[in-house]
């Protein structure tokens, strides 16, 4: 029997595994996946957000604890647990010197990612390097790993772990973390989730997964059934406006089109629906997923010209390019007449200052509705570009509810041996909202956490302390 089961092979995850191996547990973490796809939505990630009160190598000036409160605060509407919010803050202020030493590198932020040189630190090769490196130094620690081994429930005692049962094999262990991610892979769910909007659609249906294939929510509906507490809305989640060519499962980060801030938003109508520039792209990115979802077919499209060229990110997949926007809008099957209206009076109701797109500028709209109140210039240009873009699904905010020891709570009383961290757990500090970088903070917070408590379960709080 080992001491610690850690059930997941994200970033969440490694660091509980790590930490309890650290702690002198005997760990054996199963992963879903095969050993090529192993790291769920982690490998598609690029940085952490950091906590910092003067500069530190790669994060420049300071990024206080109550600034980065504030920015979570805002992006989840106070939809948040402050507690255990700060608590991943100031996590995120000590954890880079410990996961160098297992082997992670850190790089200045890349040209394109606006404004995240002072608060986000990027990992050197992405997440998919980070994600070896860790099963690098588990495998060296001496963690079993076992690859293609979903689990398919939990025995428990009067809210205690006893064992996991994993593709007709029973594994008792003194400890478990549940670290497998929300059910954004399950399509039936998310169905069920988001039902029928007013138009007879079944949303979900035009929804891309950006992340791992694997995580279907098996254990988390498991949990739900057998009387775990529950936290987070079912429809809520990390989701993102990507380009609608990605393919269904893992398309990453590359897929997502970082120009809407840039230009305007149009549904399938040739209509506007959201104020394009109402904050920084890393604060608001995650909101047009939703937005996206809650239009007509699900789809929408993002409107540049050349202006824009050179000041975001370059997507995978290049634009659709025109010389006019009416070619623009017969490219993109648009209803031209109805495109061009919404064009020309965002155009007119553009009041261009002194453009800056790295600050919040004047540039604004007036008498537009919805307004754009940053960065709003005329789309007169030539050539024009235009990205569909459908909702993306990067992870589910439904989870288990949890304390600052990660523990899994059945009718608001903690388990003494059940513990969680990551996706699974996100929606206590995520509510709604996402700030860049933020899912990455909480996984390594909470996986840390997990892993040190599910160690000290298992040997005797003596035994251990925080490494």
């Amino acid at each position: 029997m080992h001491d610690v089961l850690v059930i997941g092979g994200g970033n969440a995850a490694l660091c509980a595994a790590l930490m309890a191996r650290e702690a002198g547990a005997s760990v054996l973490l199963l992963e879903a996946s095969p050993r090529e796809w192993r790291g769920g939505n982690s490998q598609h990630t690029r940085n952490l957000r950091c906590m910092h009160d003067a500069p530190q190598d790669v994060l420049l000036e300071s990024y206080p604890e109550e600034e980065f409160w504030q920015d979570l605060l805002k992006v989840t509407g106070g939809n948040t647990d402050e507690p255990l919010a700060r608590l991943v803050i100031r996590a995120s202020a000590t954890c880079r010197p410990w996961m160098r030493r297992h082997g992670v590198r850190f790089q200045p932020s890349l040209a394109g990612t606006l404004h995240l040189s002072r608060t986000n630190a990027f990992f050197m090769g992405g997440g998919k390097a980070l994600v070896n490196a860790y099963y690098r130094s588990a495998e060296n620690l001496g963690v079993e790993i076992r690859y293609e081994s979903p689990v398919d429930r939990l025995e428990l005692r009067e809210g205690r772990f006893v064992a996991a049962h994993a593709g007709g094999r029973r594994i008792e262990a003194k400890a478990c973390v549940l670290a497998c991610g929300g059910f954004e892979s399950n399509r039936e769910w998310l169905r069920e989730a988001w039902g029928r909007n007013e138009r007879g659609e079944w949303p979900a249906d035009n929804f891309l997964i950006r992340g791992t294939r694997f995580n279907q929510g098996v254990l988390l509906r498991h949990m739900m059934e057998q009387g775990a507490d529950i936290i987070g809305d079912p429809t809520q989640a990390h989701c993102v406006a990507i380009d609608a060519r990605a393919p269904l499962y893992d398309g990453g980060i590359v897929t997502r089109v970082d120009a809407v801030s840039l230009g305007v938003m149009v549904n399938r109508d040739g209509e506007r629906f959201y104020d394009e520039g109402e904050d920084f792209w890393p604060k608001r990115y995650a909101i047009w997923g939703r937005l996206v979802a809650l239009q007509p077919g699900q789809i929408g499209y993002c409107i540049i010209d050349s202006k824009a060229i050179g000041r975001f990110m370059p997507p995978v997949f290049p634009g659709v390019k025109a010389n006019t926007l009416p070619d623009l809008a017969r490219a993109l099957g648009l209803p031209e007449r109805r495109f061009m209206q919404t064009l020309d009076a965002y155009n007119a109701a553009c009041r261009v200052g002194s453009f800056d797109h790295t600050v919040l500028d004047d540039c604004h709209t007036e008498g537009l509705a919805p307004p754009k109140t940053h960065w709003a210039r005329p789309i007169d240009q030539a050539p024009f570009f235009g990205y569909a873009l459908r909702p993306g699904i990067t992870f589910t905010y439904l989870g288990l509810r949890t304390d600052d020891r990660a523990r899994v709570h059945f009718d608001r009383r903690p388990s003494d041996n059940l513990f969680v961290a990551g996706e699974m757990m996100a929606g206590n500090v995520l509510g709604r909202g996402y700030t860049a970088g933020v899912g990455m903070s909480i996984g390594t917070a909470f996986g840390r956490i997990a892993g040190t408590q599910a160690a000290r379960a298992a040997l005797g709080e003596a035994a251990h302390a925080v490494a």
